[in-house]
């Protein structure tokens, strides 16, 4: 069982980085629109 809550673990840390990646990076170039 614990084994499942590495994966969970692993998962969102790998969704929260991508997501914050991806905020970034969108308002990076929101930024260099202007």
């Amino acid at each position: 069982m614990s084994q499942w809550s590495f994966v969970a673990a692993a998962y969102a840390v790998m969704l929260g980085g991508t997501g914050l990646l991806l905020a970034i990076s969108y308002l990076a170039m929101k930024r260099a629109e202007k």
